[in-house]
């Protein structure tokens, strides 16, 4: 069944809902999400994509590039940065 329109509106992707899926399927799924620490839902994303023969490759961001390389020494700021390196004690208590 397809989702109302007013609730797909303006989504780039598509929603499944799945039954009937075998237990061990269910079991090898949630086993593949916990050893790569994603979600379910990932790892049903990427085990469809395999499947289909679709690269599951993770796309690399580059939001930050322009970054890289721009590090200037700032005693002052280091200096600043020494207070969050104190443990207070007395709130370990």
């Amino acid at each position: 069944m397809q989702a109302p329109s007013a609730y797909s509106a303006g989504m780039k992707t598509h929603q499944y809902t799945i039954r009937k899926v075998p237990e061990r399927v269910d079991r090898l799924l949630r086993e593949k999400a916990r050893q790569s620490k994603t979600s379910l839902n990932q790892a049903a994303l990427e085990a469809l994509q395999a499947g289909l023969g679709e690269p599951t490759e993770k796309k690399l961001n580059h939001d930050f590039d322009f970054l890289f390389g721009t590090w200037v020494e700032d005693p002052a700021f280091d200096e600043a940065m020494k207070y969050f390196d104190r443990i207070d004690e007395e709130m370990w208590k």
